[in-house]
């Protein structure tokens, strides 16, 4: 009698791992970037599932789940666009939408985070990250896949656990296998913040690199408010004491310049991510001026905002190179430089490899904190 019962409570278990499959996985997508969720699940070999994300006349969102999701395991995938504010409200209800009907875990796949540079203080403002993060995991998201964070302290703002993904082995892919003469070029980081991610891809790549110090024009942090103004001194009863707190001097911004030798070389300039190309295009000149007859931009994140395309057609770039966390057909169209890498792969195996339970480790082989 013990023996059957044994066979008995061992039968199903077989079954449940066997049934423990590709089955359960659904593929959502909202609006941000719907090409990006379909190349994931044929990569997948899943069906996308029906989820509909509308808004009504008063720009309300509606989303409306046409399959059944109780006991599956979701993958939300929502970037971050020029209509962010969309993208985060369709994000949102899309995860509660999931979360009251029962799904048994709600994975955001989020390749470009949203706000993510908004992560520091600035004067009377607020860290605007750290409310985003609170608002993902309140919705229902169990889990955050992402890349190339603009700080990787940001994940230290969730409630839940948060892989970054990283697009540096796509981008040395690309380096060595697409720019010619790559052997002849040196790395460039557009300022000195960027000088641990150029340092990164020199020491892999085996390449000089080189530093652009100085600024082409005021910061917004650094404009003149009221808060500089000197305090009221009242005149007190009691004493009056001088206000002790020294004067911070002025800093002086020197003009753009070279730290490195670029003559006769290619340049290429890695970031984390491009929206506003000016800076971009101001370094490309300095390095023009300076030797380089090769200039090209390698990011994760091509924003491209505004007349982006219209600029970079214009200035000494040769090639932007950036992958498809965010769309950019449209900026493809209106500028020849710009040229697309396909990430689809690695979120996808980050995806089979969270559901399957298995290490991410191989992932983040080789890849270091600068990345």
């Amino acid at each position: 009698m013990l023996l059957n019962k044994t066979r008995f409570t061992n039968r199903p278990q077989s079954c449940n791992m066997e049934t423990h499959s590709t089955s359960d996985i659904v593929i959502l997508s909202g609006n941000s970037h719907p090409e990006l969720a379909e190349q994931i699940a044929n990569r997948l070999g899943v069906r996308k599932g029906g989820c509909s994300v509308f808004h009504k006349t008063n720009r309300e969102t509606i989303v409306e789940i046409a399959d059944s999701i109780r006991g599956k395991n979701i993958y939300i995938v929502q970037t971050g666009t020029k209509d962010v504010n969309n993208n985060i409200m369709e994000l949102l209800i899309m995860a509660y939408a999931c979360k009251t009907s029962s799904a048994r875990s709600i994975v955001g796949v989020i390749p470009y985070l949203p706000y993510s540079k908004q992560c520091k203080m600035r004067k009377r403002g607020c860290i605007v990250t750290k409310l985003l993060a609170k608002m993902m995991c309140k919705s229902g998201l169990t889990h955050i896949i992402t890349m190339d964070l603009h700080q990787k302290e940001i994940q230290g703002f969730f409630d839940c656990p948060v892989d970054n993904l990283r697009a540096s082995p796509f981008l040395l892919q690309y380096i060595q296998e697409s720019i010619p003469d790559y052997r002849n070029s040196v790395i460039v980081a557009r300022n000195p913040g960027s000088a641990k991610k150029a340092t990164s891809y020199s020491e892999r790549l085996r390449l000089a690199i080189a530093v652009i110090h100085g600024e082409q024009k005021e910061a917004d942090s650094d404009e003149v408010d009221g808060r500089y103004s000197p305090p009221c001194l009242p005149r007190s009863r009691t004493m009056d004491v001088p206000v002790g707190v020294p004067v911070h001097p002025a800093k002086e911004k020197p003009p753009i310049n070279v730290v490195g030798d670029v003559g006769g070389r290619i340049a290429i300039m890695v970031d984390d991510m491009i929206d506003d190309v000016q800076s971009f295009v101001a370094a490309a000149e300095v390095l023009k001026e300076c030797g380089a007859y090769k200039i090209y931009v390698l990011a994760t994140h091509g924003l491209l905002s505004s007349d982006a395309p219209r600029l970079i057609e214009d200035s000494p770039i040769d090639e932007v190179v950036v992958t498809n966390t965010v769309p950019h057909e449209l900026q493809k169209m209106q500028c020849k430089k710009i040229k697309t890498i396909d990430i689809s792969v690695l979120l996808s195996e980050a995806i089979r490899r969270i559901h399957n339970k298995e290490s991410m480790s191989y992932l983040f082989k080789n890849v270091t904190l600068e990345d």
